[in-house]
């Protein structure tokens, strides 16, 4: 009956002692490299593919995995250019470190409360930006795993990676203020992934799930005072088509000069609404968006926009983690934005404003 080879086995076969053939597979730089070679080549003739990976994870009293949790369903996550440029961030820190990421998606693609409680992880990362009431996270913090936060609440002991949202927005708007805009209108993101959408009152805008959504209401407000906003159901193209065919199928005297969305995304859909209803942009209505997206389908269309260090939050992010895991207490970090001017914004026709 023949018997799986163990790391004592290919130590004794190499001539070298169980320790030292450990520190061989981790790549210690104590051992010689002949002695990891020899070490390597007894592994390769006795069929041994290395430590158990999870018993080592034991010993060291980690996983090895690092949790990043987003808000929407996976399928509205990796249809977002800016939430995919976000993981990818994540992903190229932690895998110079040698470490997993697992993904848990929002709504029903998450695992309950309760089986958060159990996975092992060494550190959480929430990349749903501005989330601010998730039990996922009180969970998480209730066990003591160490946390980072992409815009979201800001937390005795949670390490939070911000931007500027509310100067960023304010600074879209006060351009349009400046070409004469009066009559404008806000896109929102889901105040809460409820499904719901349409204009939002007072009511709904206190129960607003998501930090960011709110810092860019108020962006606005900061220039032009109180100002209508739709909510869409997600973060998508389709959805700011609809609710740009909802904003600008209206009569001229009561159409917005110019659409505000809170992400390039929710602009795209729009530009593609005032499209479909022979609308001129920017001539007869401005549309402005809120990330510096790469939307290539867009063409020679450069949308007005706020730019943000995408890929940057994402890796900072990734290395405030590490440095959680090994035991030291990283700095907040809040990350420049900056306004890009494009084609898509213009003055208002006299005879609208």
């Amino acid at each position: 009956m023949s018997t799986r080879p163990t790391l004592a086995s290919v130590a004794a076969r190499a001539g070298v002692s169980p320790s030292t053939a450990s520190l061989a597979f981790s790549g210690s730089p104590r051992v010689t490299p002949g002695t990891r070679e020899r070490v390597l080549t007894a592994a390769a003739e006795l069929g041994y593919a290395g430590p158990d990976p999870l018993a080592a994870s034991l010993r060291r009293g980690r996983s090895g995995v690092i949790g990043a949790f987003v808000g929407e369903r996976l399928l509205y996550a990796f249809r977002d250019p800016v939430a995919v440029q976000l993981l990818d961030g994540i992903t190229g820190v932690l895998g110079s470190h040698g470490v997993g990421l697992l993904l848990l998606a929002g709504d029903s693609g998450r695992p309950s409360t309760e089986q958060i409680g159990r996975i092992p992880l060494d550190a959480a990362i929430f990349a749903t930006c501005g989330l601010e009431d998730d039990p996922a996270l009180d969970r998480l913090r209730a066990r003591g795993v160490p946390l980072v936060v992409v815009e979201g609440p800001e937390l005795e002991g949670v390490v939070l990676i911000d931007i500027d949202d509310r100067r960023g927005t304010r600074d879209l708007a006060r351009h349009l203020h400046e070409l004469g805009h009066r009559r404008v209108e806000i896109l929102a993101m889901p105040l809460r992934l409820d499904g719901r959408c349409g204009p939002v009152d007072a009511a709904r805008r206190a129960r607003a799930h998501y930090r960011d959504v709110r810092h860019r209401l108020e962006g606005v407000e900061d220039v032009f005072g109180p100002v209508p906003a739709f909510e869409t159901a997600s973060n998508a193209v389709d959805e700011g088509a609809a609710a740009g065919r909802v904003l600008l199928d209206v009569p001229a005297h009561r159409r917005p000069t110019a659409v505000i969305a809170q992400s390039d995304v929710l602009a795209a859909g729009v530009l593609q609404a005032a499209k479909e209803l022979g609308l001129r942009v920017p001539e007869d209505v401005s549309v402005v968006g809120f990330d510096g997206a790469d939307l290539p389908w867009l063409g020679v269309t450069r949308l007005t926009t706020v730019v943000q260090p995408t890929d940057e939050k994402g890796r900072a992010a990734a290395e405030a983690a590490m440095e959680l895991v090994e035991g030291r207490r990283p700095p907040d970090v809040t990350l420049p934005v900056s306004l890009r001017i494009g084609t898509t914004s213009g003055p208002p026709r006299p005879d609208t404003r």
